[in-house]
């Protein structure tokens, strides 16, 4: 038997609720079929368009009525969490059922420990939100002293937060209890809620955005998973994209990997962060493998058959 994390792209579960459920109801008899192939495995996901849909509502609903309050990055990834989870868990106890499996399936609503002095917190870069005049960017930063809003591309002013990069997920011993008694497990959505830990020991919030790919390989290694599946929109990775000589890749080892993305192979914004996570995840143990494929066909990437393997 072999211990799966299968980190799922916000962007494949789709824009809306109703596209959610179905791309839900296409992949989860891939995901059950690894179960049935003997192997445990342990779920979480993106929620780049979900926690911008959520971020959105919030922000024009509040900007139009008083009845409606302002409502941050961190809770907005505690109700995608909530959401995204309830979908998943629908969906994979039904093909559970189906089968007649014994299997539980649970949401943990998760937060991730994140260090204050990250540098990302001194110059926060990732653009959220819609686009505002600079004038209204400078009347929301007036209203509002912790958010900062920088020129996009000409495009207008819009938010920007921090990144970090994760240190801790607090309901780590929940999650590894939940693991141990047949359940299938949830958790991590979107990177994870980014908190803060004070003097006393207690967490707050804080508004940013946690890097989701590498909470991914921290979770596969907290539950010693022998895979780290992470399932988006494509079977294989390819190199020279876009290109004539463009050439899908069924398997590099991490020399290759750190190769290719030192040549910028890889687009920063969507393939670069899962590849640096397959690296940090394969070079945290013995005998540990990443795949990227699709969300339809990981249960044929462990033949081989789909998908790019990261191996030693």
């Amino acid at each position: 038997m072999k211990v799966i994390t299968i980190a799922l792209g916000g962007n494949a579960l789709g824009n809306t609720p109703e596209e959610q459920l179905k791309q839900i109801e296409k992949a989860v008899p891939s995901l059950v079929d690894l179960i049935t192939q003997g192997h445990k495995i342990i779920l979480t996901h993106g929620n780049g368009p979900q926690v911008g849909m959520i971020y959105k509502a919030f922000e024009y609903a509040s900007s139009n009525t008083d009845k409606i309050c302002r409502f941050d990055l961190q809770e907005c990834t505690a109700m995608s969490q909530g959401y995204i989870g309830y979908h998943l868990q629908q969906g994979i106890k039904k093909e559970l059922r189906r089968l007649g499996m014994p299997w539980h399936v649970s949401t943990v609503i998760s937060q991730v420990e994140v260090d204050p002095e990250d540098p990302s917190f001194r110059d926060p870069s990732k653009p959220i939100g819609d686009f505002y005049s600079e004038a209204e960017a400078a009347a929301i930063m007036r209203s509002h002293p912790g958010q900062i809003f920088k020129e996009d591309a000409g495009r207008g002013w819009r938010r920007v937060v921090a990144s970090p990069k994760p240190v801790f997920i607090v309901e780590q011993d929940s999650i590894l209890n939940l693991l141990d008694h047949k359940f299938i497990i949830i958790t991590c959505g979107g990177g994870g809620i980014p908190v803060v830990r004070d003097a006393q020991g207690d967490y707050r919030g804080i508004s940013a955005v946690i890097d989701k790919d590498f909470t991914a390989a921290m979770l596969a290694d907290l539950v010693e998973a022998n895979y780290l599946f992470i399932l988006t929109n494509v079977e294989r990775v390819s190199i020279n994209y876009g290109k004539e000589n463009e050439r899908e890749i069924g398997e590099m080892t991490l020399a290759e990997a750190r190769r290719y993305a030192e040549e910028g192979q890889f687009s920063p914004g969507s393939m670069l962060p899962k590849i640096n996570a397959a690296i940090r995840f394969v070079e945290s143990g013995s005998n540990r493998k990443a795949v990227i494929t699709s969300l339809e066909k990981a249960h044929l990437a462990m033949s081989g058959k789909v998908g790019t393997l990261i191996k030693e």
